[in-house]
């Protein structure tokens, strides 16, 4: 078996590394930012030199959009693939996860060209979110699952952005105003169901 060198604090390099690079820039994109992330940085906090992370990825851009692409690969499924909860419990408990900053949010900020690939996987991102919250929405009888699943895609986006300028805790409110908005959805369609089986 060929030994492994070892890195500046006696760890072993070589295996891993991709996981370790993934896993420094995921802690530091959402620490300081994208656009003050160099890639020395980078390489340290990893523990990899610069020719062991360009082995693994072709330059910063790759990384980042990588990042994103391993951040919720499945779409939430700890809410949406949950079969202990009703539609409506399901809708309602997205805002039960308080995390920070949505990741596919910053790097839409930091990174102004649309045509950059992290900017494109967030876009592919948020409109298949918005879809499984629109096929929830039609799963618990939405009158317009389109509109509600767009309706609580913004305020959860909403809340988070919100959450991270002031620094505070803004889900409870945005709950309160989902609780609202899906109870309206789903009674507007029982409502005409309900008046024609009494005609």
């Amino acid at each position: 078996m060929t030994e492994l060198k070892k890195g500046p604090r006696g760890l072993r390099r070589g295996r891993g590394a991709r996981e370790r690079i993934l896993s420094a820039s995921q802690q530091l994109f959402r620490d300081q930012g994208i656009n003050c992330t160099g890639m020395d940085q980078l390489c340290a906090s990893a523990e990899v030199s610069k020719r062991t992370l360009y082995q693994h990825f072709a330059g910063k851009d790759e990384v980042i959009a990588e990042c994103l692409r391993q951040f919720d690969p499945d779409i939430l499924p700890e809410v949406f693939d949950r079969t202990d909860l009703t539609p409506r419990e399901r809708l309602l408990a997205i805002f039960e996860i308080h995390a920070p900053l949505c990741p596919f949010i910053a790097a839409a900020v930091e990174i102004p060209d649309p045509g950059h690939p992290a900017r494109a996987y967030a876009s592919d991102y948020k409109k298949d979110f918005a879809a499984r919250l629109t096929d929830t929405a039609r799963e618990a009888g939405a009158t317009n699952p389109e509109q509600l699943g767009e309706q609580l895609a913004l305020l959860l986006d909403g809340a988070s952005a919100r959450s991270r300028v002031l620094n505070t805790d803004t889900f409870a409110t945005a709950a309160a105003i989902a609780a609202v908005l899906v109870e309206n959805a789903i009674c507007a369609a029982s409502a005409p169901a309900a008046a024609s089986l009494s005609n």
